[in-house]
């Protein structure tokens, strides 16, 4: 009946509950809830109602005062939402210091001692999924995990589903719990009775008539019990037979269930909670499609409910995450059927930890990439792709189609994985060969798993989402950078007629108490308030926090609303984001739609006025130094105007393609454009020539400029304006690029507006001055962020495949150790190469190997920790299990790359890389000083570059600050230069991404098809005084030390990544090279 009594006041009926109940009951310390879903805060606050419980938090103003009344007056308190230390001044309740002072007990509480009541109660729970708690903290409290498991998730749905579709099941399952209940009460009653006879009788038990009589009596209605107990029980299993049918709808939920809660991991806004998904549910129940067979119902409300649920999720998720969530439910249902081997899973997300052999070369280099090829290699560690390494080497041929077909993902697979893999082992080896595919690939993957509903787009709609919101249940608009959704509410409050029961305010220092009294008006008198920027206020969420949570259905008015706005924040209360109606907001994609956006701010009436103000200046100033009529300025301003706004779309699209576009991806904003058109006017006023030269400065120094911080993209971004502020844009019949041209002057709002509507929806390379391959180093980008999110959704539990998560980990540790240079001996190395003011690349060398040495002392410490946990001889710490999951998942530890070199590469490559750079120091060592320095190899390159300079000039007594380098293409490789050049040095190891270097014609060209990088031949660089710089038949490439480009900004307003500048021939203008993004690199991502 105890039990029975918890179900009612909202226990979850499965087993682990009840056993968490049970602990609750009978522990002697306060418990504390592990409690990320709010069950058992629930459970506590409807058991405790009657009993009056004070619900209190440690961020209440009161929270003190209430805390002492309730051990006063013995009444029960739950303290909510603690992290993962508890407050000192807790520690006397905790540990029930309690003592005797004049006769009557007390605890000390702060400063206070405080009269204690016997019947005080106290509860404390987290919403943390994961604390980690001290030793110390769980030897005072009774820690009671209430996570939900996934059996226990999926034995409440499974009552649940009963409930709607058999009441009469779950009412006679629930009563028989009951009755059976009650029955073996009456069981144990009647066998307490005849041992208090027996014991109370005197005599002969045998000459006891009335004891004899009351043995009887008991033994028959005893009998007749536990026949009913029996028949009870059978009944219980037949119904649970019946149940069990609805299982499939059970077991699916959880797994959806399970796949949005872990969303938070990929953006802190994306909180859902268990109340929220079960009202989504039992709506999919009700509205499903009916059926009499119980197989084809459960079917109808799983579509039903996946695709409800997908629909209500993708309203809070921005776009880039919503084809990663129908993934991640296709691959969930699949795994759950056993249909997905966890280590095929694995090598999609991350691929192989292990290293594979480089002694295999590429038996197709004239098409096939070294990283395609490495791929492979790894690929082959998978069962479905064993023998992949031997058909490619006997016919690579047979996968040259693959690679130069438009969609490789939907053509014949070469056998025999045409005919032996699935859909999902097929989306590997589009990994390996095509990953610019993957995205498709992956699309089409969804489309045959779930429907292709899931990929259809999916938008918020106020309306929708107002439908879905209450008085209690805010609504919450996530932004992104460049979006205001003020606009779009007011004309929706406008349709609703509450524009003029709208009130807002931008939240931020000091306006916490304003905001706070217009809430508290509004909710007495039905008004909406709306709450801009709340990220801009986190100390005045809690408060914020605790004025929702307080409103009640049954005093607030029934049209009260709060809207709210925040960019993503971990300081957004989870409680607000898991009770609040969410939608993101996000700027248009795609020049087309920039320039719809643009333009539907300039109306007729913009135009008309603009006719006007310049009719009207004429008539009252002339335009200053003007002989051309006024039309013409009208004429200017508008085609200056679509130019301009056609380069606002250009320089925020381009942050799509990554470090290609700009190093760093600016926050441009529509403001910044505004400003733009105003000093365009004003300009187009004062100046009697359009002031082209004004016009660049202050758009490409100012407005768009000022938010720009990397010398390289301020290059850029002035490059790529200079086709757009330029005398031509004035022609009618310029074109910007293809289909981007101008338009006639003498147009109206409605013909920019279907003009800018006939142009193409997907954006040309061209019209961002990038090469082709541009889309598909976007392409592959973008696929690769997608897995890289779906690794932080997966479980850190042991895997399921065939080898356990602790086996793959202690199997890549020991390849790694085995594998990983012995730290070299410095004092040999000062030996040999002795500090020298005459060689300074002895000192450069001796530097190296210190940082070298640290790196490998680390991991080589880190690994013989790793390895005693592992095998139960110390403890795994946080640290530990950090490390574990990044050689899981074939990333570098945080605690190497600390300390390492910058590098993008997969932990794979990532140790192949560390061995080589440790060989190149040690030829050195043994060799002597190298003929061709390999730059990558160097842990701080530009060391070694003034080393070079520092060297020349104290040869030949010349100041090193009027020292540069002059620069030489070298015909020959570098393995066949014997001897080092007469002053400066040979470098080799560099590639260029978005050209290629023309052997034959000795100059910069185009890149071909498909080849993102290539090798930079060996390079002379040539100490010179007072050098001059050449700026015809040459670009000015920067040299970055990895892909990403960006770094730290430094003083000299370089990024740190960034190591020097090198001039390349070229027969084209600089322009050309600096708007493809062309650069040279230390270290590409493989």
């Amino acid at each position: 009946m105890l039990i029975r009594n918890w179900q009612i006041a909202g226990l979850p009926k499965d087993s682990l509950s009840i056993e968490n109940g049970v602990i609750v009951q009978y522990s002697k310390r306060c418990p504390l809830f592990i409690d990320p879903q709010g069950q058992a805060n629930k459970w506590i606050k409807n058991l405790e109602k009657e009993n009056l419980i004070e619900v209190v938090k440690l961020t209440d103003k009161d929270f003190q005062r209430n805390l002492e009344n309730s051990i006063r007056f013995g009444k029960p308190c739950l303290l909510e939402n603690i992290g993962e230390e508890i407050d000192p001044t807790l520690e006397p309740i905790l540990l029930k210091q309690v003592f005797k002072q004049d006769g009557t007990l007390v605890v000390k509480l702060g400063d206070a001692l405080i009269p204690f009541h016997n019947d005080f109660k106290f509860y404390l729970t987290t919403k943390l999924p994961n604390p980690h708690y001290s030793a110390e903290v769980s030897t005072k409290v009774t820690l009671v995990n209430f996570t939900l498991s996934p059996s226990g998730l999926e034995g409440q749905l499974l009552g649940m589903v009963v409930a709607e579709e058999r009441p009469d099941l779950e009412d006679a399952k629930n009563q028989l719990i009951v009755n059976s209940a009650k029955m073996r009460a009456e069981l144990n009653e009647i066998e307490d009775k005849i041992l208090t006879r027996l014991s109370s009788s005197e005599g002969n038990p045998v000459d006891d008539l009335d004891l004899i009589m009351t043995l009887e009596a008991s033994k028959l209605k005893s009998a007749d019990i536990k026949a009913k107990v029996v028949a009870a029980e059978q009944t219980e299993r037949d119904i649970d037979d019946t149940r069990s049918q609805y299982t499939p709808v059970a077991t699916n939920t959880q797994i959806l269930f399970f796949s949005v809660s872990n969303l938070n991991l990929i953006d802190p806004m994306y909180q859902y909670s268990l109340g929220w998904f079960i009202n989504i549910f039992i709506n999919s129940i009700h509205n499903a499609r009916s059926s009499d067979q119980i197989a084809k119902r459960c079917a109808s409300i799983n579509d039903y409910f996946t695709y409800n649920l997908y629909c209500n999720v993708c309203r809070s998720l921005f776009e880039k995450h919503k084809q990663l969530f129908a993934l991640l439910l296709s691959i969930r249902t699949l795994q759950n059927v056993n249909k997905i081997d966890e280590d095929e899973y694995r090598f999609l997300l991350a691929g192989s930890s292990l290293t594979s052999s480089k002694d295999l070369p590429n038996p197709a280099p004239d098409w096939l990439s070294d990283r395609s090829w490495a791929e492979i290699r790894n690929l082959a560690s998978v069962k479905a792709y064993k023998n992949i390494v031997e058909y490619f080497v006997e016919d690579a041929n047979q996968f040259k189609e693959m690679f130069q077909h438009a969609e490789p993902h939907r053509m014949t697979f070469p056998e025999p994985w045409q005919s032996e893999t699935t859909d999902f082992q097929k989306i590997l080896l589009i990994r390996c060969l095509r990953p610019d595919k993957l995205t498709n690939a992956m699309q089409d993957f969804v489309v045959k798993t779930l429907g292709k509903q899931f990929v259809e787009p999916q938008t918020a709609n106020l309306g929708v989402v107002f439908k879905d919101s209450s008085p209690v249940c805010p609504l919450i608009f996530i932004l992104s950078q460049g979006t205001d959704p003020a606009v779009d509410l007011y004309k929706f409050a406008e349709e609703m007629k509450f524009s003029k029961k709208l009130s807002s305010i931008s939240l931020g220092q000091g306006q916490g108490p304003i905001a706070e009294q217009m809430m508290l008006e509004a909710m007495d008198r039905g008004f909406w308030v709306f709450f801009q920027n709340c990220h801009l206020a986190p100390s005045w969420m809690p408060s914020l926090e605790k004025l929702i949570s307080n409103i009640r259905m049954e005093t607030v008015h029934k049209d009260f609303r709060l809207w709210l706005t925040s960019m993503p924040s971990p300081q957004f209360p989870v409680f607000i984001l898991q009770n609040g109606a969410k939608m993101t907001m996000e700027p248009p994609r795609g020049i087309k739609a920039n320039l719809l956006k643009a333009y539907s701010n300039f109306n007729d009436d913009f135009f008309r006025k603009i006719d006007a103000e310049y009719v009207s200046n004429q008539s009252i100033q002339p335009i200053k130094e003007t002989n051309q009529p006024i039309p013409n300025q009208v004429h200017n301003f508008k085609l200056i105007l679509f130019s301009l706004c056609l380069f606002h779309g250009v320089i925020l699209e381009r942050r799509k393609f990554g470090a290609l576009g700009f190093n760093i991806p600016y926050e441009f904003t529509d403001g910044d454009l505004r400003i733009c058109v105003s000093q365009l006017k004003m300009f187009l006023d004062d100046y009697s020539t359009v002031p082209f030269k004004v016009l660049s400065y202050t758009a490409g120094e100012i407005n768009y400029g000022g938010r720009v911080t990397d010398d390289w993209d301020r290059r850029t971004m002035k490059s790529i304006l200079s086709d757009f502020y330029t005398k031509s844009v004035l022609d009618s019949n310029y074109s910007f690029s293809g289909n981007y041209s101008q338009i006639d002057a003498g147009s109206d709002q409605n013909d920019y507006i279907t003009y800018i509507k006939s142009l193409p929806l997907n954006d040309p390379s061209e019209i961002f001055g990038l090469h082709e391959n541009a889309n598909i180093t976007f392409a592959r980008n973008e696929a690769y962020e997608q897995l890289g999110a779906l690794l932080l959704l997966q479980p850190k539990s042991s895997a399921a495949g065939e080898f356990s998560r602790e086996k793959v980990v202690s199997e890549v540790a020991q390849s790694i150790h085995s594998v990983v240079p012995q730290e070299i001996n410095l004092k040999n190395v000062l030996a040999l190469y002795p500090v020298l003011y005459e060689q300074s690349m002895n000192t450069v060398l001796t530097q190296e190997i210190v940082r070298y040495n640290q790196l490998l002392s680390v991991i080589r410490s880190t690994l013989s920790d790793l390895f005693k946990a592992l095998s139960g001889q110390v403890i795994m710490s946080h640290d530990l299990e950090l490390m574990s999951n990044s050689l899981f998942n074939n990333q570098v530890p945080e605690k190497w790359s600390n300390k390492a070199y910058p590098s993008l590469k997969p932990l794979s490559s990532w140790v192949t890389d560390l061995r080589e750079r440790i060989d190149f120091l040690n030829s050195w060592i043994e060799r002597g000083t190298p003929n061709v320095f390999w730059i990558s190899g160097f842990f701080f390159p530009q060391a070694f570059l003034t080393g070079t300079l520092q060297n020349f000039a104290r040869q030949n007594l010349i100041p090193i600050d009027t020292i540069s380098f002059d620069f030489q293409v070298m015909k020959q490789p570098a393995d066949s230069i014997l001897e080092p050049p007469e002053k400066g040095c040979y470098v080799t190891g560099l590639f260029l991404e978005g050209a290629r270097w023309d052997m034959r014609r000795f100059r910069l060209e185009e890149s071909n098809l498909k080849e993102l990088y290539t090798k930079m031949p060996c390079l002379w660089l040539k100490p010179v005084s007072s050098r001059k710089r050449h700026s015809i038949g040459l670009y000015e490439c920067p040299v970055y030390k990895t892909l990403k480009r960006a770094g730290v900004l430094s003083t000299t307003g370089h990024s740190t990544n960034f190591v020097f500048s090198v001039e390349i021939p070229t027969n084209k203008q600089q322009k050309h090279w600096i708007k493809r993004g062309v650069a040279l690199l230390c270290a590409l991502d493989y």
